[in-house]
């Protein structure tokens, strides 16, 4: 594995986690008055490379998974950051 790969894995690893936490304290937020996480802030971070905390967050907290115009936008951020990745490992 090489510096790029290494880089990528621990980036990807904390954008996990940050992702996960993000969509736990919306879920808890959700059901109190004020303030939430926006969408769009939960798409960012999946594509910046927490794809796979967001969807365990989706997951064990039961959060957004009934939208599905969500869930298809999430899809596409994963695509995203996917493709990101993969131009950044260098195509092999």
């Amino acid at each position: 594995m090489n510096r790029v790969e290494q880089c990528i894995l621990v980036w990807s690893g904390g954008m996990s986690v940050v992702t996960f936490l993000l969509f736990g304290y919306d879920k808890f937020r959700s059901s109190k008055p004020g303030r939430r996480v926006p969408e769009f802030h939960l798409l960012l971070v999946a594509t910046l490379g927490g794809w796979l905390g967001g969807l365990a967050g989706m997951l064990i907290f039961q959060h957004k998974t009934a939208k599905a115009s969500f869930k298809l936008k999430y899809a596409i951020a994963f695509f995203v950051w996917a493709g990101l990745a993969w131009m950044a490992i260098g195509q092999r």
